[in-house]
């Protein structure tokens, strides 16, 4: 088959393109070589797979869209802008890349001529807002932002929004209302709604997958919105200690980038995928605190995490993958525990450039008044 893969420059897009292209696809990619993710030289990353077909044009740009589609029969849509913390100022590029650019390639889709018979969008996790709870009162239960007042305090664990006792996070389903906590949620939130939405109207079968925090090899270390093991990476490297918020025990859900293209895969080849959202992780949890420790640990430095003991806007406390429904419907289970995987991203990192950036965007976050 003939597969457009956009962003298929990037992280999770280089990967899936190899693997297609290795199964005997014919693949082109969509991807404007964002400088924050791929430097300022505007040169193809030296891993992009000289067998795919390769189109410097930007998702918001019609012509470009259209051109990238003619002859596709399957679309991975994976191109976004990506960062928590950066969406809430830069609210105009981030809505417009990602929301934006997802309608005119639905926009396409609807009114253009081509032969897509399926598409993939990237979703993520972050628009579960907060995770999961179990409350020994309440049973399970959804709660929204930890308040103000709780916060400032430096009380940093969810209460039940029932009865206000402690809970216990557990993992989170596909079920739990949706409560996106910034701008980049909100714009995945649009990217799954919009893409299922198009797709039952014009019977395109279309699949949303949840990612969970990824990481592996190609991530770009020195972008500091990138995923949380990279972030640490950049600093460790610079022999600067991982700043972490909260107090660190706060736990996220880590899934190799090697799991998360077999998903996509999976997810492009079964028909029981068709029309559903599935989330992509592993179902386990470790905390911020976890992650920096074990990396330091496993480049052997001197250095011990600088726990910040604050809050940014928009963080959540707990969130890990009920992944039973993929594994259940689809057949697919993460194979890499975070420990095996972390060598191929610690060996990426070292011949990588990590230019440490987050002291430069954690002042800006701070200049915004989006930590306290």
């Amino acid at each position: 088959m003939k597969i457009l893969v956009t962003g298929g420059a990037g992280f999770v897009g280089s990967h899936t393109v190899d693997a297609l292209i290795e199964k005997g696809h014919t693949v082109r990619i969509l991807d404007n070589l964002d400088p924050q993710v791929h430097g300022p030289s505007g040169n193809k990353p030296v891993y992009l797979n000289k067998e795919a077909e390769f189109i410097n044009g930007d998702i918001r740009n019609e012509a470009d869209v259209k051109n990238a589609l003619d002859g596709v029969q399957v679309v991975f849509h994976l191109a976004a802008l990506v960062g928590v913390g950066q969406s809430m100022y830069d609210i105009k590029r981030y809505v417009e890349v990602n929301s934006l650019g997802g309608a005119i390639l639905l926009d396409q889709l609807a009114n253009g001529k081509h032969s897509v018979e399926k598409v993939v969008v990237a979703s993520s996790m972050s628009i579960y807002g907060e995770g999961a709870y179990s409350c020994r009162n309440c049973g399970k239960v959804y709660p929204r932002l930890r308040t103000p007042e709780q916060l400032k305090e430096r009380s940093w664990d969810v209460c039940c929004p029932i009865c206000g006792l402690d809970v216990e996070a557990i993992p989170v389903s596909e079920d739990k209302p949706l409560y996106p906590t910034s701008i980049y949620a909100v714009t995945k939130r649009d990217h799954e709604e919009m893409f299922l939405s198009v797709g039952n109207s014009y019977k395109i079968p279309t699949v949303a997958l949840r990612y969970f925090n990824i990481y592996g090899t190609r991530q770009s270390i020195s972008n500091p919105y990138t995923g949380v093991a990279a972030i640490f990476l950049s600093r460790i490297l610079n022999n600067n200690r991982p700043l972490i918020f909260e107090d660190g025990l706060q736990s996220r859900d880590f899934i190799h980038v090697s799991d998360l293209v077999k998903a996509n895969i999976i997810a492009m080849e079964k028909s029981e995928a068709d029309y559903n959202v599935f989330n992509v992780g592993t179902g386990r949890n470790l905390s911020v605190l976890d992650i920096a420790n074990i990396l330091i640990k496993r480049l052997n430095v001197d250095l011990e995490p600088e726990i910040v003991n604050k809050f940014r806007e928009g963080d959540i406390r707990h969130c890990f993958a009920d992944a039973s429904k993929i594994e259940t419907e689809l057949g697919f289970r993460a194979d890499v525990t975070f420990e095996s995987g972390l060598d191929d991203l610690i060996e990426w990192a070292k011949v990588t450039d990590s230019d440490d950036q987050v002291e430069k965007a954690t002042q800006e976050l701070a200049a915004k008044g989006l930590t306290w």
